[in-house]
């Protein structure tokens, strides 16, 4: 066990194969549909998640997880052998979870635990997780890898093509009539999480042009790009995006589903890019 162990949260979207090579703790939110409260990974898969919600006429809700959870993890980590225990959780401007990590954190006064809010969501966040968990597996100590959690925010960039606004209009954050123009004209927006908080990057008239505006995104910023990430929400032609975005890029792309966390706000189709700006 390394001597530095790492923490996330359910937003991260790691796939699963990932988050077992690398050891990392993931803490699960909860999703609410109506009076059933499910926790994220454990009682509700990806698959289950997007068939619910397309059966459903209301958006499901997320929650927090609580300090116990945690708690437990960083024990968890702790019995394997590890001394400190960095954790990145999701945007502390989007949810409450960074709150309850912090509150395990002061119950466990015999480890060293660092909480960093990663001010990004979904595979930005996974992404930091990731390559705190490789650095840490190489060696570095809480403090480097403390430093290097504080670097990957700053430099990540998390884009996203929204394939409909449907979700945005069921929780609120956009009017009925503006949602069905939108949804008429074809409109596809695209977001950008920037200092913790998404916000709306441009819009394109096609799902085709709204993709190919995030290829080319990423080509503006050839050569200077790490551990790029694909998320997708049950997406068909993620294979074919993905296919697109391999010359860009000399290293291995890691794709991603969207999850019930990021997925009740995004919406069934949304596509998006993760990545680290050298």
């Amino acid at each position: 066990m390394n001597t530095v162990g790492i923490v996330t949260d359910s937003s991260c979207d790691l796939p699963d194969d990932l988050v077992e090579k690398w050891g990392i703790e993931v803490v699960p939110l909860s999703i609410r549909f109506g009076d059933e409260e499910l926790t994220d990974r454990e009682e509700l898969t990806t698959a289950e998640f997007w068939a619910r919600c397309a059966v459903s006429s209301e958006l499901p809700s997320t929650a927090a997880p609580s300090p116990g959870r945690f708690e437990q993890a960083y024990r968890t980590l702790a019995d394997k052998g590890a001394t400190g225990i960095l954790v990145v959780t999701i945007s502390g401007a989007l949810s409450a979870t960074m709150q309850s990590a912090e509150l395990a954190a002061r119950a466990v006064g015999d480890l060293d635990v660092r909480v960093v809010d990663s001010r990004t969501v979904s595979l930005g966040l996974g992404t930091i997780a990731l390559a705190c968990a490789e650095a840490a597996a190489a060696g570095s100590d809480l403090d480097a890898t403390c430093a290097l959690a504080a670097e990957l925010v700053d430099r990540t960039r998390v884009f996203g093509a929204l394939d409909t606004l449907d979700n945005l209009r069921k929780g609120g954050r956009i009017g009925n009539a503006k949602a069905l123009l939108a949804t008429a004209l074809n409109i596809k927006p695209i977001i950008e999480v920037a200092d913790g908080i998404v916000e709306q990057h441009g819009k394109q008239r096609t799902r085709s042009k709204a993709l190919t505006f995030l290829v080319e995104k990423v080509a503006s910023y050839r050569g200077r790009i790490e551990h790029l990430s694909v998320l997708h929400a049950d997406c068909s032609d993620i294979d074919a995006f993905v296919e697109r975005l391999r010359p860009l890029t000399d290293g291995e792309i890691v794709v991603g589903q969207i999850g019930p966390v990021i997925g009740t706000h995004a919406g069934r189709g949304t596509i998006g890019i993760a990545f680290h700006e050298r």
